[in-house]
């Protein structure tokens, strides 16, 4: 008797997916009905963030600030104020003391973390480099925000800044990196 294709059974269908090496949508099915919906669906929604778990931490935000001669970078909490008081410090270099970067950043707990800042300026148009390192505290359950300062000596070594990297290290490892648009 001549078969056709529609007089095959199941497991001839099966058997033709083991010898060809692919996996079909039947034969995902047969699977799940052997061992249950829900240990399925378990097993579906467990494999899922598993790839989204590789990234250990995030840099949300960095803000690079003048400060003036008395380490201020505001003179209120006003975000208004800030900003007014940043553009006359950008206005008048003569008034600032130096540098802070703010840095808002996410990462897991750890006895190693360090924020490094990494700056690029010039000065009477010779190119400069300033690293700056720190190490921060150990995170709470949520995000963490840290200031890390440039001392006036090293900012007037540096002169205009044209550019930042910041990196998160865990025990030397690059956790998260954010940098400005021309680094």
């Amino acid at each position: 008797m001549m078969r056709t294709e529609a007089n095959l059974t199941t497991e001839d269908t099966e058997s033709t997916e083991k010898r060809s090496g692919l996996l079909s949508v039947s034969s995902v099915f047969s699977v799940v009905k052997r061992i249950g919906t829900r240990p399925a669906l378990l097993v579906i929604f467990i494999s899922l963030p598993l790839p989204l778990m590789a990234a250990e931490g995030k840099i949300h935000k960095v803000l690079p600030h003048f400060v003036d001669k008395e380490g201020r970078h505001t003179l209120s909490p006003s975000l208004y104020e800030r900003d007014a008081y940043q553009a006359k410090l950008r206005n008048n270099p003569e008034e600032r003391g130096g540098m802070r970067f703010d840095v808002h950043w996410k990462a897991k707990k750890s006895s190693a973390l360090k924020l490094r800042v990494e700056m690029r300026g010039s000065r009477t148009n010779e190119p400069t480099h300033l690293n700056v390192e720190m190490p921060v505290k150990e995170p709470g359950l949520f995000s963490k925000w840290s200031a890390v300062p440039v001392r006036r000596e090293d900012y007037l070594r540096l002169g205009e800044l044209r550019s930042w990297r910041v990196t998160l290290l865990d025990a030397g490892q690059v956790v998260a990196e954010q940098r400005s648009f021309l680094w």
